[in-house]
């Protein structure tokens, strides 16, 4: 009997060696090569090339109007308007946190045919959710297929308006001898997927399985295969969940938005910035108030510090919703630059309502954060901090501070510390203070009460 060919294929980056590493040499991780059987060459690969002619780009149209709205804004804010014919949008996040619940609520909001591929549950199973959400459209249609062939005949013989495949790690294709769920047929699923999205104009939404380490499941190939990838965030055991676009090629990226579990549901929280900061305490120190941006949402988050003695050799660094490294950065900074002493000091820092920032216009409400806690004065509960910080110990401007400073001033806060250099560039005309600052320094002398 002959021997099957098999490669490796590294399941972080796609990277193909003809034998197994214990370290992948292109993204130096480890134990990431998964085996896979070599398919023999298609005929398909072969064949005559078409004769096709290029044509003038000015003379296509496109329109956002085509968009599809899908009744739930927070999920049409994400994508970019609404779901875009023709278009393949890939959807992860943890177990349990809520991904299969808001797909069936887009299908029942939609009046054409909507057809739910599950590879993973029964009929029951998702009848028994319908009933649980209210669902009771009479165009949803419901497919236990994993086969791929089968699914794209049931696709053409139906004609759907949105296909929604439940998960991607279940569909195969059987004139591959690989398993369901492996790096080639996951890759051949999804761009055969595509290509027949493309070409009929239906949507497709595909759920795709997340790693324990927080990515999907599966090479970067995959994604770069699809034309959205959005990742549901937050913990299972709180009610509140974040959906973030992490790449989308009909909208802008880094758009969120905001819904919160209840039994009935997916529900959409309309007023972010009153939920992240509904429960703040204006008596303690370490609290502080920070407008940040996401995609073109101006949102108020309240930035939380702990400073404590440390009794044993090493410090510890807890981050919760900023990059841990920008934390040891920014404690430098204020030690340096501030004259605080921190390096025998546990320093925990917290982003409440489970969101994660990553633009560099928090550091400076991290760092007053800290410095108020050290010092164990409060922050001035009326005012908003905003800025980054430089290695100087400098305030640099920000993108968009009018959006953020309007923001603000919708919810009853008086002041706003920001850099000069943004307060310069302003022509605001309304009734907030703006307190612009050069320096660290500046700024926790000014905050503190």
């Amino acid at each position: 009997m002959k021997k099957q060919k098999s490669q490796y294929t590294c399941s972080s980056c796609g990277y193909i060696s003809l034998r197994w590493l214990g370290k992948c040499p292109e993204c130096n991780n480890w134990n990431s090569f998964v085996e896979e059987i070599v398919e023999k060459e298609s005929s398909k690969h072969t064949a005559a090339p078409k004769s096709t002619q290029p044509y003038s780009l000015k003379n296509i149209e496109a329109s956002s109007s085509n968009r599809t709205k899908t009744g739930i804004s927070e999920f049409d804010r994400v994508l970019g308007g609404g779901l875009m014919p023709g278009s393949v949008t890939l959807l992860g996040g943890d177990p349990g946190i809520g991904k299969s619940t808001l797909v069936l609520q887009v299908a029942a909001n939609l009046t054409s045919k909507v057809l739910y591929v599950s590879g993973e549950e029964s009929g029951e199973q998702i009848k028994l959710r319908a009933n649980r959400l209210h669902v009771k459209s009479e165009e949803l249609l419901f497919l236990p297929e994993t086969e791929l062939h089968t699914i794209l005949s049931v696709i053409k013989q139906e004609s759907p308006f949105l296909v929604i495949i439940d998960s991607i790690q279940t569909i195969y294709d059987a004139n591959m001898e690989n398993s369901p769920g492996s790096l080639s047929q996951l890759r051949e699923t999804t761009s055969r997927l595509m290509e027949e999205t493309k070409k009929h104009g239906f949507a497709t939404i595909i759920i795709g399985h997340i790693t324990k380490e927080g990515t999907l499941a599966g090479p970067k190939i995959l994604e770069h295969i699809v034309d959205t990838v959005i990742m549901f965030e937050g913990e299972t055991s709180h009610a509140y969940r974040i959906l973030r676009a992490q790449k989308n090629r009909f909208g802008s990226t880094n758009e969120i938005g905001v819904f919160e579990m209840h039994d009935s549901g997916l529900r959409e929280v309309t007023n972010p910035s009153e939920l992240f900061i509904g429960e703040r305490k204006t008596n303690i120190s370490g609290s502080v108030i920070s407008a940040s941006i996401e995609g073109t949402r101006p949102l108020l988050i309240e930035v939380q510090a702990l400073v404590t003695p440390s009794h044993f050799g090493n410090p510890q660094r807890v981050s919760n919703g900023i990059d841990y490294r920008r934390l040891s950065i920014l404690l430098a900074v204020i030690e340096k630059r501030n004259n605080n002493r921190l390096s025998a000091a546990n320093v925990f820092l917290n982003i409440t309502g489970g969101v994660r920032i990553e633009e560099p216009a928090i550091d400076l409400p991290v760092c007053c954060a800290i410095i108020s806690n050290l010092l164990d004065k409060p922050i001035d509960p009326s005012m908003v901090i905003i800025g980054e910080v430089g290695l100087g110990g400098e305030i640099r401007s920000v993108s968009f501070p009018e959006k953020r400073i309007l923001e603000a001033e919708k919810m009853g806060f008086r002041k706003i510390i920001m850099p000069a250099q943004s307060v310069k560039a302003l022509n605001y005309k309304g009734s907030m203070k703006l307190i612009g600052v050069e320096y660290l320094n500046e700024a926790a002398d000014m905050c503190l009460l």
